[in-house]
């Protein structure tokens, strides 16, 4: 079981490569582009051209079934779960079957709203909170995997 980090932006790195160390995860992986350069003990770190989505794909290309991956990209949340990963997003919100399409169809919706002139909502300022959601929520997946050996 690989851990891999869609790491451009990603407020969690550390607290994921933890939890993996601590649930002896084989490898960890971290995605970025060549604009967000980041590099950790204990993770390999794959840097790809900087461009629309290039981290995304790179790192749908190794995901494999039972691999988990940390992403707030519905899109590579979708393809991920369609590989039968684990994903979960920043905030602890697993991402399943059940939620994927109306994600999804918000993103889209937010999308044609900017694209006609308007305003979306952006993200608040990182809570200690949301970071404990995060780890509360990759425990309850190693769980989860332990379980089902």
């Amino acid at each position: 079981m690989k851990l891999l980090v869609d790491a451009d932006a990603c407020p969690v790195v550390d607290i994921a490569l933890r939890c993996a160390k601590e649930n002896d995860v084989d490898e960890c992986i971290l995605l970025c582009d060549t604009s967000h350069l980041i590099e950790r003990d204990g993770a390999r770190t794959i840097v790809v051209s900087k461009g629309a989505d290039s981290a995304d794909f790179a790192l749908v290309n190794l995901v494999k079934a039972g691999d988990i991956v940390v992403t707030q990209d519905y899109g590579l949340a979708a393809m991920c779960l369609a590989k039968k990963a684990y994903v979960l997003n920043q905030n602890g919100l697993i991402f399943n079957e059940f939620n994927i399409g109306s994600l999804l169809e918000q993103r889209h919706l937010s999308k044609k709203i900017r694209m006609g002139g308007g305003r979306t909502k952006g993200p608040s300022k990182r809570t200690k909170e949301q970071d404990d959601a995060f780890l509360k929520s990759l425990k309850k997946i190693f769980s989860s995997i332990k379980n089902t050996l």
